[in-house]
């Protein structure tokens, strides 16, 4: 059921990506799930797969330093939107979901963080038992995970809402960082920091006015 449920419903949004973003704004888009102050000076946003090597090696290695020196401490207010370049991506976007938005960023660390295990599967089937896994470490059930991959319309939202996004900011690549409004490519740590500075330095003198 999972696998036919995602064949179809990324097969339509892959097949004619320049229909899905016409009909984008007749199908109800999803809101952003934000992390760190609401009134953080700078805001952060992150295009990234699940299935994104990349992607995975910026969780491990540069999002702790993202996290403690500028979201947990009030500066930036820090948006993961997810883009769906394949099926087991779509499937674990919707698990990401499926919890609640309290924990889509427990979720999509730990499907960052165990990336190689869980997509180790020869089959869509046995990807998909091992996402299983991930949700109920993440305290969901089986019944709970089926509904949410057997939800066609959540899919059908989670797909305009990457078309949408990602059409709107030109995205090409995964991960890209939207900074304060300029868009920046997967970098070294020091090379994004100082972007980061420099955008804070811009924005805080006005959020003091």
């Amino acid at each position: 059921m999972l696998t036919r449920f995602a064949v179809a419903a990324l097969a339509l949004a892959l097949a004619a990506p320049a229909a899905m973003a016409q009909d984008a704004d007749a199908t109800a888009t999803l809101p952003d799930i934000a992390m760190g102050s609401e009134d953080a000076p700078l805001t952060i946003v992150e295009y990234a797969s699940f299935t994104c090597g990349h992607c995975a090696n910026f969780h491990a290695e540069n999002w702790p330093k993202l996290k403690a020196e500028y979201v947990d401490t009030g500066k930036v207010k820090f948006i993961q939107r997810d883009v769906y370049f394949d099926q087991p991506g779509l499937w674990a976007g919707v698990l990401a979901r499926c919890g609640g938005d309290d924990k889509f960023y427990p979720v999509s660390h730990m499907l960052f963080d165990e990336q190689k295990d869980w997509l180790a599967g020869g089959t869509g089937e046995e990807i998909a038992a091992n996402l299983r896994k991930i949700g109920l470490k993440a305290g969901m059930t089986e019944d709970q995970m089926t509904a949410c991959w057997e939800d066609t319309a959540k899919a059908e939202q989670l797909i305009a809402t990457f078309q949408k996004n990602a059409t709107a900011d030109g995205i090409e690549a995964t991960p890209t960082f939207i900074i304060g409004g300029k868009k920046v490519q997967n970098q070294p740590w020091d090379d994004m920091k100082a972007v980061i500075d420099a955008k804070l330095a811009e924005a805080e003198p006005a959020s003091a006015n």
